[in-house]
């Protein structure tokens, strides 16, 4: 099992971004995935989440409004397109799969003027 986050990058405040995460050797059709991030010196903490259809999600209350969690089952990939960026969104945000307790290596959100 393998996921493989991209997308990240340098953004400045009020810049949108769009994560991928595609996932190989697990079918995410019926599972439901998460997107975490970490800041320097902080805990990871989960940002967003979403069913296996894509009819519920949840969110971090800091990030209610302007992140959306979404995910294509046909191509076996989860997004978090990330908008109204702040520099406290800086981060390394990591996919998530729950089911078989896997991450994949990350991509860096940096958001800075």
């Amino acid at each position: 099992v393998q996921l493989v986050e991209s997308g990240g990058g340098l953004v400045q405040p009020g810049g949108s971004l769009r994560l991928s995460c595609v996932v190989s050797g697990f079918r995410i059709s019926y599972y439901g995935m998460s997107w975490y991030r970490q800041a320097p010196g902080k805990e990871r903490e989960l940002v967003a989440s979403i069913t296996s259809g894509g009819g519920i999600t949840n969110y971090a209350d800091s990030v209610k409004g302007r992140f959306t969690i979404s995910r294509d089952n046909t191509k076996n990939t989860v997004y978090l397109q990330i908008d109204s960026l702040k520099p406290e969104d800086t981060a390394v945000y990591y996919c998530y799969a729950p089911r078989v307790a896997r991450w994949g290596q990350g991509t860096q959100v940096t958001v800075s003027s």
